[in-house]
């Protein structure tokens, strides 16, 4: 019998969305560790750790004995396992580059990881330079390739890759679990916010995340990083001029 993977994250979208719908789009069977074994997991010391990570997502693949962290590192290895990364070395350059800019928006929009929470001024610049820039970089990278709001994946892959399930992944949870942000990527980035919405319409990808909400409801990165954004939106918006 094969053994299903593992996969080690909190119970909210944000880093371990990507992750699986992943793996829900290719209809991988994994187990997801409870949040207390998580923290087990996570506060190891590193030598006792199934693999040495400072902080989750964590993945085991048990069958192929892989313990790895890193939700870059996990996508790029579950995207090999699944064939959802190109052939050409340039396409699979341009796969790690949109997984890089994903990871710095996130970090970007969390403030690193709650290393401060946000202030008005900061988050006026923020959605007033950086957030908008971040889009206008997703959104040459479509219409570089091809890409339309009706049709086209990011790369001008034959089929969906792992490119296409980060960048909608990225946008759509942003869009949907904080709706006041949706008017500035639809603005700045139709191409991009179409093409999330397309790949969250998938029948499969909408059934996981209609169940995510029924768990997790508008959950996005959770905490008091999640309530300073909100507080953000609230007070100071997407158009602080």
């Amino acid at each position: 019998m094969i053994k299903p993977l593992k996969i080690y994250y909190w119970p909210i979208p944000f880093r371990g969305q990507p992750i699986r719908a992943l793996l829900t789009y290719v209809g991988a069977d994994w187990d997801e560790a409870d949040t207390s074994h998580v923290r087990e997991m996570k506060d190891l010391p590193v030598d006792r750790q199934a693999g040495p990570f400072m902080a989750p997502p964590f993945l085991i693949d048990e069958e192929a004995n892989v313990a790895l962290s890193q939700m870059s590192a996990i996508l790029v290895y579950l995207a090999d396992k699944y064939r959802l990364m190109p052939e050409s070395a340039v396409q699979r350059a341009q796969t790690i580059k949109i997984l890089a800019d994903a990871n710095d928006v996130l970090d970007e929009i969390t403030l690193f990881g709650g290393r401060s929470m946000w202030s008005k001024a900061g988050w006026a610049d923020f959605v007033s330079t950086r957030l908008p820039r971040w889009l206008d970089v997703f959104e040459r990278t479509a219409i570089d390739h091809g890409v339309t709001e009706s049709a086209g994946t990011l790369l001008a892959t034959p089929a969906i890759g792992l490119a296409d399930i980060v960048s909608a992944s990225l946008w759509y949870t942003m869009m949907d679990r904080l709706p006041a942000i949706e008017p500035l990527v639809m603005a700045r980035a139709p191409i991009i916010a179409a093409h999330a919405k397309r790949f969250f319409a998938l029948p499969t990808i909408a059934a996981f995340d209609s169940q995510q909400k029924l768990v997790w409801q508008d959950l996005y990165c959770g905490g008091q990083i999640e309530q300073s954004i909100r507080t953000m939106l609230n007070d100071v918006g997407i158009d602080p001029a």
